[in-house]
Parts: C-alpha cells; structure tokens; sequence
C-alpha cells in the first residue's frame, strides 16, 4: 500500500507527489487523461511578487512562500531532469488603454505598502521598456520581480522528476467512487481496478466537487473556460509579461506570444470559439499594433477550477480524517503549486503547517 494517493495529474497533484518523494513518503497519482494536460497546461505560467515578512492574507501568504520556492524548485528539477522548465524573472507591466491616468494608483500603493517593489511609469518610461507598445497607454507599473515559468516544460519536468524518485503514475484513469468507511476513505475505485492508501488528497482540479460530493458536503467548485491563442513573431516585440486586469500578452525567448483569457461559465466545454479567439487577437493588436503581422500558430482552452471566493481548498475534508482537498485555485494554480504541495505535503506527515491553513478550509462558505 502506498502511503498517499493523489487524484489528479495536473501541476497541483504532480507538485504534491514530488514534494512527498522528496521527503520519503511514496505516492501514486491517478489522472483521467494525460498528465498535466487539462488547466496546468492551458495557462501561460505567470509568476506574480510577494513578500513573506511583510504577508498578512491567507492568498499573499500561499503567494509570497511560492514566490520565495520557485528558483530552489526550478533548479531542483532541472538537476535531476535535465529539463530546463524556463523559470525566469523578467518583470512584468500592468497597463490600462483609454482609462484615467490614475486608474493604476490604489494597487501601485497596495503593492508598495507589503514592500514589494513596484515603480509607476510616465509614458516616456513605458516605452523605454518597451517600445512596440501603443503610444496611449493611459497608465501602466512595473513590477520588476515578476517571473514567469513555461508551463509545458514544467509539467514534463516534474513527471519526469516524480518518476525518477519512484512515484508510480497511471495516467487514463478515472475516479469513479470515493468508498467510505466510517470516518475514512478506504478505497478508490476506478475502470484500472481499486487503489488503496493511508492518506487520500484530491487535486482534480474542476472534477473535484464531484468526488467529493461521495463522503459529504464538498466544497463548491465549477470549471470555467479560459481560452487562449499562440501568436509568433520573429523578433518577438515585447520584453515582459504585459497584464491587462485579467487578459495578458506573455512574450517566450522563442518568438511565440501567449494572449489570453478568456473567463467564460460554460460547463465542462473546453473548446475555442470564434469570438473568444477573435477578442484574444484584437487585445493583442491594440496592445502592441505591429502584432497584426504575427502569425496565428494555434489556439487552445482550459477548464479552471473557481472556487466559492477565489481562494483554494486546502485542508482536510470536514468529518473524513484521511481526505485532503487541494483544489479550486482557479487561475493561480502554477503560481500557487510549490507552497500548496509543502502544506499537503506537511498534512500528511503530520507535521505543524509552514503557514495557517485557516483561510483555505474546504469546508468554508460564501457568496458566488
């Protein structure tokens, strides 16, 4: 019997397993279809700052300890790997089109106030850093510790990493039940045949509600599609992540641009509309207007898991003793992977939590 079995291959569920290899604890994780290829892959694997002295909320706190583990986690998996999953910190610009010029002022000040460095820009500035951008921009910041990760290159590096330490991965695997004893789950069944485990972590992702719904009330959990398109332009026009409120222009070392996203209630429907890409590449255009030339290389979409307030479930579920929900981080769920693996991880050793878990409880309320 292994000591842990985690259901869901994506970045969550994938971090879960290296983290509890690396401390010895051995793991076998379950995914439906191919690892990593549901919201994990679909994203563009923004890094957004924190600070862990200065963090008070329970999503700056999941935030910032990311922020600190990502370069350790990097060069880890690149040392046992030899996959270099692109970690990089470039920094990133916030900008506005058409609004106040101070539009940006009250979260350039919530920036500076927990000490995380963050530099308004005069339009001389803006396009110094970078200069295909529109040339009316009515305000933008930088935020210089801004990273970024590619996402497919690490979702291979950490399957990669989880087999090289010997957690056993068996992917095209559908959970079908959660069969409860008590106050435990003692076996999970599947189409492959049953799978037992001391300690049972669900990180499905936005099928997670689902199985959980079989030992009790579950936390409130529902996909939402984010589409995105691949736009390539040789040399690549821009420098930095460039975030637009939720949409953003992710530039790669390789030419490529990431456009995205989309936030649409649609169900399990993860496809791409006409009106969804449509949207992406006229953001990009008016964004940066020499991106009318790129070529157009492919558009894909994900399903997120958006929970009840926007923060993830992390924790034990209420009344089963060996379940811990980590699901629901919506669109942080790579930014959010490292620092949620050593809590679940922590969980299941039974040791004292690095920070609260107080604010993820999977059995909190709230309004939709």
């Amino acid at each position: 019997m292994h000591d842990c079995l985690i259901i869901g291959g994506g970045v969550i569920g994938l971090s879960i397993a290296w983290e509890l290899a690396r401390h010895g604890v051995t793991s076998v994780v379950l995914e439906q279809g191919e690892f990593g290829r549901e919201s994990s892959w679909a994203g563009a694997g923004m890094l957004p700052p924190g600070r862990v002295d200065t963090a008070r909320t329970p999503e700056a706190l999941l935030r910032s300890h990311s922020h600190v583990l990502w370069p350790a986690w990097s060069a880890e998996l690149r040392e046992v790997t030899g996959i270099d999953n692109g970690f990089q910190r470039r920094g990133g610009l916030e900008i506005r089109m058409g609004g106040l010029s101070d539009e940006l002022d009250d979260e350039i000040r919530s920036w500076q106030s927990v000490g995380v460095e963050c530099q308004p820009l005069s339009s001389e500035a803006i396009h110094e850093l970078e200069p295909e951008l529109r040339t009316d921009l009515s305000a933008a910041y930088l935020l210089p510790e801004m990273g970024q990760v590619r996402n497919p290159r690490h979702i291979k590096a950490l399957v990669a990493g989880c087999l090289v330490r010997g957690v056993t991965l068996i992917g095209g695997t559908p959970v079908t039940q959660l069969i409860r004893d008590g106050n435990r789950v003692v076996r999970v069944e599947s189409p492959s045949g049953s799978f037992c485990a001391k300690e049972i972590v669900v990180a499905g992702g936005a099928w997670s509600e689902r199985l959980l719904a079989q030992t009790g009330p579950a936390p409130w959990i529902r996909p939402m599609r984010g589409q995105i398109v691949l736009l390539n332009q040789l040399p690549n026009p821009l420098r930095r992540v460039i975030n637009i409120g939720h949409r953003y222009l992710v530039p790669r070392g390789d030419g490529r641009v990431l456009v995205g996203s989309t936030e649409e209630d649609v169900g399990y429907d993860r496809r791409t509309t006409a009106e969804g890409v449509a949207g992406l590449i006229e953001l990009a255009m008016q964004v940066a207007p020499c991106l009318a030339k790129a070529t157009i290389e492919r558009s894909w979409g994900g399903l997120r898991p958006r929970s009840i307030d926007g923060l993830p479930y992390l924790g034990r579920q209420n009344g089963v003793e060996n379940l811990i929900v980590a699901s629901g981080h919506f669109r942080a769920g790579l930014q959010l992977s490292p620092m949620t693996a050593v809590l679940v991880s922590e969980l299941v050793r039974g040791v004292p939590t690095t920070i609260p878990l107080s604010g993820f409880q999977p059995d909190r309320v709230g309004s939709e």
